[in-house]
């Protein structure tokens, strides 16, 4: 017993603690789903397992007794455990505008309009290179930040890089994550039912007279916000919505305590499976030269490589030099530069909202393969730039 936990445990339990092991575990999720998914014999097979309708039908939904549920493993993790992962993402949120660098204008205004031109200006390279085509639906697919890579990368370069400097790049990222939940919710979603929105509604109402008459019954939550899951799941606005609503109503005093208690499931286990479901590419003889004669790929690597590091800049600078907001402490033009080619890595949110832009498995595979190559180039750049235009002095000793 001694030896499983000083061998096993103990060193799993250092590894989860380090700011890093969020971004090394889904990389290597997504690694081992590309390399299964191109074993020969296997392949099929497993990316039958996550797309396997339940009732052998086509459907996005299944009937179980009463209940209209997700009909497929992949829909269960992009439609109900991607919720969780939502809800997690809306109580930082909420933190950040209640108590953090978000909670004053005068700390917020650099990362929210850094944010605002890192999504703006990858979306119209997006659709310099699609305006034409039928694949306008993915200008979202490269506005995406992915925080955990993101603030992973940014960690391997210890103190060369100020704290402060990584509170902004944090602070963008939340900001980025609610914009991404917005354009989800209002571009994403299906032909809205109205009775199922309508229950939205009520529920919501719902949660306000508990946080009004301060009821904390946990149970009583639990239950109001799986029901509000299932009438979003069937009203037509996607369902992940429903973590970000459910999350706006949790009482303040809780934001802590429950971030902790969900960090460790979703960041590993609710992220893997989607990894794991998501970063599933066959390549064939043809693959990449269709990725690299495709629209759709050129343009989520420009917006990534190109639009995101220069949107955040040049609007981050123009904001500084007018002195509505000031440069984060002990960071230069360069280092700010280099946050935003970090903020280029989209991965998670940049692969869910291509399974939600593209319905055939060519247009999501060429989207998935460009995400992933633009975020291997922007870890690469941001850790390489941000190393060489860091300080000398803070090098760790």
């Amino acid at each position: 017993m001694k030896f499983f936990r000083n061998k096993i445990v103990n060193p799993l339990l250092e590894f989860i603690k380090d700011s890093r092991a969020i971004g090394i575990t889904l990389l290597c999720c997504t690694a081992l789903s590309l390399i299964i998914s191109n074993i020969s014999g296997i392949g099929v097979s497993y990316q039958t397992f996550w797309q396997q309708h339940f009732d052998g039908t086509a459907n996005h939904h299944t009937h179980l007794l009463f209940l209209s549920l997700p009909n497929s493993p992949l829909l269960i993790i992009n439609d109900f455990l991607m919720a969780i992962f939502f809800f997690l993402a809306g109580m930082e949120i909420k933190r950040e505008l209640l108590e953090g660098e978000l909670s004053s204008f005068k700390n917020s205004i650099l990362p929210i309009v850094a944010a605002l031109g890192g999504m703006l200006m990858p979306a119209i390279l997006y659709l310099f290179f699609n305006h034409h085509n039928s694949s306008t639906k993915g200008w979202a697919i490269p506005t995406a930040t992915d925080i955990a890579f993101t603030l992973g990368i940014a960690s391997l370069l210890g103190k060369r890089v100020p704290v402060s400097l990584k509170i902004f790049l944090t602070a963008l990222a939340i900001i980025d994550d609610l914009g991404a939940i917005v354009v989800i919710a209002l571009f994403y979603g299906g032909t809205i039912q109205l009775m199922y929105t309508i229950a939205c509604l009520i529920i919501a109402g719902v949660f306000f007279l508990l946080n009004k008459f301060k009821i904390k019954n946990a149970l009583l939550y639990t239950v109001s916000a799986l029901v509000l899951w299932y009438c979003m799941f069937n009203s037509g606005i996607h369902a992940t919505v429903a973590g970000v609503v459910f999350a706006s109503f949790i009482p303040a005093g809780q934001l802590k305590k429950l971030e902790h208690y969900f960090h460790l499931p979703v960041y590993f286990i609710i992220i893997p499976l989607f990894a794991l479901a998501n970063s599933i590419i066959i390549f064939s003889d043809n693959s990449f030269n269709n990725i690299f004669h495709s629209t759709v790929s050129w343009g989520v690597i420009a917006g990534l490589c190109l639009g995101k590091p220069f949107g955040i800049f040049l609007i981050s600078f123009l904001v500084i030099k007018l002195k509505w907001a000031n440069m984060p402490d002990e960071t230069n033009n360069m280092q700010l530069l280099g946050a935003g080619i970090l903020a280029g890595i989209g991965f998670t949110m940049s692969i869910f909202i291509t399974t939600l832009a593209f319905t055939t498995q060519t247009e999501q595979d060429i989207a998935k393969t460009a995400v992933f190559i633009a975020s291997l180039i922007a870890m690469i750049t941001g850790f390489i730039w941000l190393r060489v235009f860091s300080p000398q002095s803070r090098k760790e000793r």
